[in-house]
This record gives C-alpha cells, sequence and structure tokens, in this order.
C-alpha cells in the first residue's frame, strides 16, 4: 500500500482527537532534534525489509533511533500485519481492519535477520484481537524460525497483552525468547485516554506471570513521559513494576505522531530522565534504558545482557 493510501486509511480509521497546544507551536527544546541519514546500513534495512515483504516497527512507528540501532546490529521487525485492532492515543502505526495472517512470515523475518547479520532481534507485533489467540502462534513461530535459521542471535518479544490469555502468553514463552517485553506505557490514571483498549493492572498481571512461569527469563517494561502523568505517579508505576517481577525498564519522550493524536503535555528534560533512571536503579531494576529519544527497542542487545 502507499504512502498516501495508508494516509488516507488512518483519516478514515481514526477520528481527529485534539488541536495543536501552544507547547507543540513552540520549537522542540534542541535535544529532541533527530536528523535521520541516510547510511549503507539503513539502505541494506529498508531494501530486505521490502524484498522479504516485512514490517519494522522503526518505519512503522516513526522510530527516531533508525540509524543508532541499525548500526549496532540490531533491528525491530513487526508481525501480524500493518494493521492494528487497538487505537491507542500515542500510537503511529494504522488502526484498520487486519488482514489474514501470513504463514510465511515468520520465515521470512529469520531470512531478514540472516540476511542482514543480526546480533539481536526485537520482534513486536501489532494487536489482534481479531485471533483466539491475539497473534501468540505466530509470535512464536517467527522466534523458532530465527532460532532455526540464526543460532545465537538474540531475540527479544514485543508482545501484546493477549487479552489476559494465560495459554497465549505460555506459547510464546515455550519457543525461548531471551526477554519478554511488554508495555506498560503511562501511569495508572491515564490508562484509559492512553490505551481504551488495554489494562493496567491486565498488563501487570502478565508481566508477574511471565516471570512465575519462566523464572530464568527477564522481563521488561517501559513508560512514555509527557502525556500527562505526575512525579509521584511515574513513582508508583515503577513500584508496581518492581513487584510485578520486571527487570529491565525504558523510558522515553512522546512525540505526537499526527494531530490525531494526544497531544504533548510536556517536554521532559535530559536531567530528569537521569535522575529517573537513577531512581529506578534504586528501586532494584537490573538496568535502564532513559532519555528522550529511548523506545522499547533502544540498546535492547545491552539491557539484555548479549
Amino acid at each position: 500500500m502507499s504512502a498516501s493510501a495508508h494516509e488516507r486509511e488512518r483519516r478514515v480509521a481514526t477520528p481527529a482527537r485534539n488541536r495543536e497546544t501552544p507547547l507543540e507551536r513552540e520549537s522542540r527544546p534542541e535535544w529532541l532534534r533527530v536528523r535521520v541519514r541516510s547510511t549503507p546500513e539503513l539502505e541494506a534495512v529498508r531494501r530486505t525489509v521490502i524484498e522479504r515483504r516485512l514490517n519494522t516497527v522503526c518505519f512503522s512507528a516513526a522510530c527516531p533511533n533508525l540509524n543508532e540501532c541499525w548500526s549496532r546490529g540490531t533491528a525491530t521487525f513487526m508481525i501480524g500485519g500493518s494493521r492494528c485492532t487497538r487505537r491507542c492515543g500515542f500510537c503511529d502505526v494504522t488502526t484498520a481492519r487486519p488482514n489474514a495472517l501470513d504463514p510465511e512470515e515468520p520465515a521470512r523475518v529469520a531470512e531478514a535477520v540472516a540476511a542482514l547479520g543480526l546480533r539481536f532481534a526485537v520482534i513486536t507485533q501489532v494487536a489482534r484481537d481479531d485471533l483466539a489467540d491475539g497473534g501468540a502462534a505466530q509470535m512464536a513461530a517467527t522466534v523458532r524460525a530465527i532460532r532455526a535459521r540464526c543460532p545465537g542471535v538474540g531475540v527479544e518479544v514485543l508482545i501484546a497483552d493477549y487479552k489476559g490469555d494465560e495459554a497465549a502468553l505460555r506459547r510464546v514463552l515455550e519457543a525461548g525468547p531471551d526477554v519478554l517485553n511488554h508495555n506498560l506505557e503511562t501511569v495508572a490514571r491515564l490508562q484509559r485516554r492512553v490505551r481504551p483498549a488495554a489494562g493496567y493492572e491486565r498488563s501487570l498481571a502478565l508481566l508477574r506471570r511471565a516471570g512465575e512461569l519462566r523464572p530464568d527469563l527477564p522481563t521488561k517494561s517501559g513508560l512514555i513521559l509527557g502525556m500527562g502523568e505526575r512525579g509521584g505517579e511515574i513513582e508508583d508505576a515503577l513500584g508496581d513494576l518492581r513487584a510485578a517481577g520486571v527487570t529491565l525498564l525504558t523510558l522515553g519522550q512522546y512525540l505526537r505522531p499526527s494531530p490525531d493524536h494526544l497531544p504533548v503535555d510536556r517536554w521532559v528534560a535530559p536531567a530528569e530522565f537521569a535522575a529517573w533512571r537513577e531512581r529506578a536503579l534504586a528501586l532494584g531494576f537490573r538496568d535502564v534504558a532513559s532519555g528522550p529519544l529511548v523506545r522499547s527497542s533502544y540498546h535492547a542487545e545491552s539491557l539484555a545482557g548479549a
């Protein structure tokens, strides 16, 4: 589908939500000004993804760290198609009725990992509430395909909540990922506004259960700051994640993808991100990536110890 067709689909699927705020009419702070440069690594990934008819969250979610991650031998693939069944207020992935799953997709992802010579692959997925297992079988098949084709490559899965279905979670865990990631995204008070089809307690329960089922497996989660949360609420969310057994954490700045998405409430300064990293480490997180441009898969291989 062309870029213009995607944009038409987005306008149909997502009603206008919010006007531009005075904060957003100002220039972004210097620390948020990033220019994605064309490099051999970037073009190699782009070509590989196109040739194998794959999706990467790097492109689909407009990630600002394209060059850095790919130059480190890490990439994030998005499976289950490019259309999500949920409409989260922060996310740039298209909300629309998904197509049927492609049974050859796991093998093509593994081929891409091999072709790019990756050391670490992050596999995420659109929410597939139209499927009984939420897409868990496709995720498990992709992990197994990478394991078979690329022995020694680290694999992190960034999963949906599967509506709390433990059988779906077990299916993914049995495939043997190196890290299981599921993002809490925001504080308890803002969940309904930010993730209307998800749930704060459901996400915590999934992370807790993953740790119980696979005590040897690092669990990971992340928060997006700048959507209206306050300091005490961030502290509470970090405590809740630790109580659920989560050991790896990402904290990043919300950047509004389009006027259809939630407005930016504030720009969080690098010094505050650094302070939250120190606080999270004091709470017992094993490692934390915290900064304005940090996203879920930022330095994923480092946090995983790969």
